[in-house]
């Protein structure tokens, strides 16, 4: 028989399509699970998720003929103990392109060779290797357009998911590791309650997802992703697939022999993330620092009361109170509706960036740290490839186009509810006789706009007019 081999779990909670897994199939072998604290460790929504996702992935593997071994501590010193205690001389393990999860890897490799072993990694939680994908000239990318053309010729030509096992051989004497209940992931008390019924974590509902989307999302994924009330308009995938429950690659083939507008567009968002793990890797500071220097000197007004209400949907602007609110109940907030969220928070409120990527941190199931802090960057005009710091979204204008109905501010903002369609995203602006038929009573029931947007606007491009004054010295 073959010797042992411990497989280290990490963003590829899946049984299907892990070539770590596939590379171990003939031996015995230890599943681990080593719940971290560190640098960007998960948020609260994200612990949720994993917690459920741990569960469904330790029942899973039970049933091939072996335990998943979870554990909390230092995974440095956790893995190669636990190699050596089953006489294990490969750790195989997905690649991170996490800067605190690199240098955890380079230790744990150099006190794995201490003892006679090695740590292989495999690309399993991203379609291209970011050390590889390289321009003309040899450099990493920083514009996403080019970076998508050379990175999807090859997406075209991976070869085709790999099965999950039928079955695994257990490491003798493995040792017992935490029951689900002593994960201490979920929250107390539990504020999660609405997670439920709206996500299910684990590799099945990841598939089951996907299989959903096929067949009644993507065709009319060109439109439906811009409208926030359509419960089914964006795939709800983002989550599965930061935690590993189906791979990229997955996505990528499930898409392959589909036509269409839709299935282009969602492609785009799957090369938009392999983009952010891309500059993650080549720009480690990307979620602390604004990659154009001359950000770093922004004049930012640091408001923890502007903050606040931003984070509990309070600012009296109805698309981005609906927004706010959505994400606190669900974990979640739709795609168009966070570069609302975020445009408001940065530019008519001058809140910083990095206040905003760790709200998005804490709240979301699907925060992933190349996404959250690239998309920041992105609406804030000091990223790579970032949209010009002047494009301000009005975000009454924005709730008109893309809620014209104001189904989604009344799905989330329900004292707003009894406003008519014209007053809905601008109930400051409605007059007496129609607020008080709705019963609603502008700072008691609603609160005020934090800002006149148009204030808000001048301020902003009077702040960006002094970076980009820095930018071009």
């Amino acid at each position: 028989m073959h010797e042992p081999a411990l497989i280290w779990f990490r963003q590829d909670l899946r049984l299907a399509d892990n070539p770590a897994l596939a590379a171990v199939q003939d031996r015995p072998v230890l599943p681990v699970y080593v719940i971290e604290d560190g640098p960007w460790s998960p948020g609260a929504a994200s612990r949720w998720w994993l917690h459920h996702s741990l569960v469904s992935l330790g029942q899973a593997l039970a049933g091939l003929g072996t335990p998943l071994f979870v554990c909390r501590g230092d995974a440095r010193r956790i893995i190669p103990d636990l190699a050596a205690s089953i006489g294990a001389t490969e750790v195989h393990a997905g690649g991170q392109t996490e800067p605190a999860a690199r240098d955890r890897d380079a230790e744990t490799q150099t006190a794995l060779q201490a003892a006679g072993a090695r740590l292989i990694l495999h690309r399993s939680a991203l379609m291209h290797d970011p050390t590889r994908v390289r321009t003309a000239a040899g450099k990493p990318f920083s514009v996403y357009t080019p970076f998508s053309r050379a990175a999807a010729m090859g997406f075209d030509v991976l070869p085709p998911p790999i099965p999950a096992p039928r079955r695994l051989i257990g490491a003798a004497a493995a040792p017992t590791g935490l029951r689900p209940g002593q994960f201490g992931l979920l929250p107390r008390p539990d504020w999660a309650g609405e997670f439920a019924d709206w996500w299910t974590p684990g590799e099945a509902g990841a598939m089951a997802r996907l299989d959903s989307f096929l067949e009644d999302g993507l065709a009319d994924y060109a439109q439906g992703r811009d409208q926030p009330a359509m419960e089914d308009g964006t795939s709800r995938l983002s989550p599965h697939l930061h935690f590993g429950e189906v791979s990229p690659a997955t996505f990528w083939h499930a898409t392959q022999g589909r036509r269409g507008t839709g299935r282009d567009i969602f492609r785009k968002e799957l090369l938009w993330r392999e983009f952010s793990h891309h500059l993650l890797w080549h720009r480690p500071e990307m979620p602390e620092r604004a990659l154009r220097p001359a950000f770093d000197a922004f004049p930012w007004r640091s408001d923890a009361a502007m903050l606040r209400a931003w984070q509990r949907g309070r600012t009296g602007i109805p698309i981005v109170d609906a927004g706010m609110r959505q994400l606190w109940r669900i974990g979640w907030m739709h795609n168009r509706v966070r570069m609302i969220t975020a445009s408001f928070l940065i530019k008519h409120l001058l809140q910083p960036w990095q206040d905003g990527e760790a709200w998005f941190w804490d709240t979301l199931v699907d925060a992933d740290l190349g996404n959250n802090a690239a998309s920041w960057q992105w609406v804030a005009g000091c990223g790579a490839d970032a949209a010009p710091f002047f494009r301000i979204f009005n975000p009454v204008l924005q709730g008109q186009k893309f809620d014209a109905g104001g189904a989604y501010v009344r799905r989330w903002c329900p004292e707003l509810a009894g406003l008519p369609d014209r007053f809905i995203h601008r109930p400051h602006e409605a007059p007496a006789d129609v607020l008080r038929e709705a019963g609603i009573a502008i700072g008691r029931d609603y609160p005020a706009p934090v800002v006149d947007l148009a204030e808000g606007r001048s301020r902003a491009l009077a702040a960006f007019a002094a970076v980009k004054g820095a930018d071009a010295a």
